[in-house]
């Protein structure tokens, strides 16, 4: 099988060289909030560099170097932290290192001088957004079914499903591990041999989502994640990554905070 070559955007990925930045600006790449909302906290009060309150927009720090807390809580400096998106093709395996000699996410991944692991899993013939980063407390945000963070595919299935059969699924079906939680489910596309089906689930068994379609009669052909709560894979080639934006990352914890 050929291997797609690592690619990435256009912008280059996080230099660990601390640079002078706008506080608001610090705020969201550490993931805070958006700038918009750092501003708000700003203008509030809630935020101190090296111990003074901050209130004016036009203050800087320099990450690593000044000491910055939000609500007396201090905020990791962003370039402590790395955050990737990835289009993972069919065929690789989500791990760091595999005894079988299989292909590895971690192949498609440049040079970035950190370690970082994937949030989560993708079966090796499932296709579509995998996060990868440095980042524990994110990562298990994500993860903890506490949570609920949706996750989104699009399924291309055997058959056409009925409506009963996707009013089950929204519904929740009881699996070999217990019964799911109901998920969203429509039907984006009706064949006479195959069908595509787009489902969000906000759990993460194993294989969930075939699990669930074939206990509704519509076994799995391909599956493709185009989504994880609010940052959707958008139009990144496969095999490529790309670094996530400060407004992304803040997104992502907020929907975690909120329950999806």
């Amino acid at each position: 099988m050929t291997r797609p070559r690592p690619t990435t955007s256009e912008e280059p990925l996080a230099s660990d060289a601390p640079k002078p930045e706008r506080l608001q600006k610090f705020l969201a790449r550490a993931g805070v909030a958006s700038r918009r909302r750092a501003e708000e906290l700003i203008a509030a009060g809630r935020v101190r560099v090296n111990g003074e309150t901050v209130t004016a927009m036009g203050v800087k720090v320099v990450p690593g170097v000044d000491v910055v807390e939000v609500d007396g809580v201090s905020v990791v400096p962003p370039q402590l932290h790395l955050y990737l998106m990835l289009n993972k093709p069919a065929g690789y395996v989500t791990t760091l290192k595999d005894p079988l000699g299989r292909p590895i996410v971690a192949d498609l991944i440049p040079d970035t001088g950190r370690r970082v692991f994937p949030v989560g899993r993708l079966d090796a013939d499932t296709t579509g957004l995998l996060l990868l980063t440095d980042d524990g407390e994110f990562a298990q945000m994500l993860m903890h079914p506490r949570f609920h963070v949706p996750k989104t595919y699009l399924a291309r299935v055997e058959g056409r499903p009925t409506e009963r059969a996707l009013q089950r699924l929204r519904d929740g079906v009881v699996l070999s591990d217990g019964p799911t939680q109901p998920a969203q489910a429509e039907l984006v596309d009706a064949g006479i041999g195959s069908s595509l089906v787009r489902i969000t689930i906000r759990e993460g068994r194993k294989r969930q989502v075939r699990r669930m379609l074939k206990h509704v009669g519509h076994p799995v052909i391909e599956l493709h994640r185009e989504r994880i709560g609010p940052l959707a894979l958008g139009d990144l080639p496969e095999g490529a990554v790309r670094e996530l934006t400060p407004e992304e990352v803040a997104a992502l914890r907020t929907a975690a905070e909120r329950g999806g």
